[in-house]
Order: C-alpha cells, then sequence, then structure tokens
C-alpha cells in the first residue's frame, strides 16, 4: 500500500511570505505524494477589515454571517488558494487548488445555531476521495482551501485542522496515510520542553492541569480522531519541520 502524507499548514504561517516560503520550499522536499490542506483566517481578518468589515468571534472562533462569508470564499478559495498553487508551480509541482465544493469533495451541512449561532459554518457529513485519489495517482497535488458546500449551493466556513483530519481518514481505505498539523511552534509544549509522544492519558492530564489549552485543545483532538478513524501517524510541528522525519509531538493511540 503507498503512503501519502496529509499536511495542514496555519493561517500565521500563510499570512508571512517569508515563512509561506520557507515552509513550501521544505514541504516540495517531502518526495511521498501528499496532500496540502491550508488555513488563511488572519488574511481573511485583514481583508475584511480593508473592506470594513470587522471579524466577529466567540471563544477565539469566527463568527460567518453572510459578509464574512464571501470574504473567506474569497480569500481562502481564491486568493490563498491559488497563490500557493502557483508558488508550488514555480517549485516544479503539479498541483491543483480545490474546495469542498470541487467536484463535491467535502459535502457538509449548516451548524446548528444552539447553543451559540456560529452562522455559515459547516460540520462535515463526509469526504468523497476519489477524485483526490485519483490526482494523488496522476502525480498531481491537491490543494485543499477550508471550504465545504451544503445541497442547497452555500458555502460553508470549516476549520481547517477537521479538514485534514477527515481526508487522512478517508484516505486510508486506499493509502497509508500520514498527518501532520503545522504551525509555529515546534509542537505541544510542557512550559519551555517539547512533549515528543503523547498518549490519550498524558493529554488529558496536560489539559487538567491547564498546560494544554486554547486553540491546541483541537488539533489534538483531531489528530487522536484520526488515530482512531484508520490513519497510521499524526504529528503536531513547527512549519519548518515538515520534511523531517522525526520532529514535533507525536500523538500515540495506546
Amino acid at each position: 500500500m503507498r503512503s501519502v502524507k496529509i499536511i495542514k499548514v496555519g493561517g500565521k504561517v500563510i499570512g508571512d511570505d517569508q515563512k509561506l516560503d520557507r515552509f513550501l520550499r521544505s514541504f516540495v522536499a517531502i518526495k511521498e505524494p501528499k496532500v496540502l490542506i491550508h488555513g488563511g483566517g488572519s488574511i481573511a481578518s485583514d481583508i475584511g477589515k480593508r473592506l470594513g468589515i470587522k471579524p466577529k468571534m466567540i471563544d477565539g472562533r469566527r463568527i460567518t454571517d453572510s459578509e464574512t462569508l464571501e470574504v473567506i470564499t474569497m480569500v481562502y478559495g481564491g486568493l490563498v488558494n491559488k497563490n500557493i498553487v502557483a508558488k508550488l508551480q514555480s517549485l516544479g509541482v503539479n498541483a491543483v487548488g480545490l474546495s469542498g465544493a470541487d467536484l463535491n469533495i467535502i459535502p457538509a451541512k449548516k451548524r446548528n445555531p444552539e447553543p451559540v449561532d456560529f452562522g455559515w459554518v459547516g460540520d462535515v457529513e463526509q469526504v468523497n476521495s476519489e477524485w483526490i485519489s485519483t490526482f494523488l495517482n496522476e502525480g498531481v497535488m491537491p490543494v485543499l482551501a477550508p471550504l465545504t458546500h451544503d445541497g442547497n449551493g452555500n458555502m460553508l466556513n470549516t476549520n481547517a485542522d477537521t479538514i485534514a483530519s477527515l481526508v487522512a481518514s478517508a484516505l486510508s481505505a486506499e493509502f497509508n496515510t500520514e498527518l501532520m498539523l503545522c504551525f509555529e511552534q515546534s509542537g505541544v509544549m510542557n512550559g519551555e520542553k517539547l512533549i515528543t509522544e503523547m498518549n490519550r492519558l498524558l493529554y488529558r492530564y496536560l489539559k487538567d492541569g491547564g498546560i494544554v489549552t486554547d486553540g491546541m485543545i483541537p488539533k489534538i483532538d483531531v489528530g487522536f480522531q484520526a488515530l482512531k478513524n484508520g490513519t497510521k501517524k499524526v504529528s503536531i510541528r513547527s512549519f519548518e519541520d515538515v520534511a523531517k522525519p522525526k520532529s514535533g509531538t507525536t500523538l500515540i493511540s495506546n
């Protein structure tokens, strides 16, 4: 069975040209077939402010009203996605930019407005991985924007970490999949110390102790979910270490 790496890179890296260039040069050094899922929230917020649309957040999560949906569709599906594809082409990687609506890859449903109405936010119903597999088998690298769609012709804003986890799980029926969640830190930290391996017991201990907090919690949650659903390996690591065989924090299922 062939191996495939599913790599998600965060919006703060995407929004910094120098960091993005460093990430992509390391990324293309990976020889195995790969899928890239990108964020872009910081860029969407900046573009929205320039258009007079201020970001609305609850507990660090974006409220996607109709105006915001227009901005993120333009930014995620257009500006960010196509800039990454163009940079990859310049580095010799034949890439195709996609959203979840393209080829019906990721159908979703609008999130229940109770107890909090997050607006046009999508909860993924399934990942139709056949087209992703087709691209990979043809030597084409998919670049997925964090956008899904419902059955009524609406685009939906969907968490990029969640998309990466579900894509890795869906592809595991055909490939040995490895999921990497890349951002600015070296991995999961305990103070100044990097945690190189983490199981669920250690995770609960660190979360209960307030050591693992905020945005790291959903990353670890989707990582463990990917392991449960067939992904062979999951790591949380620095965007600069994406091509290193051993780096960051590896999640282990036992």
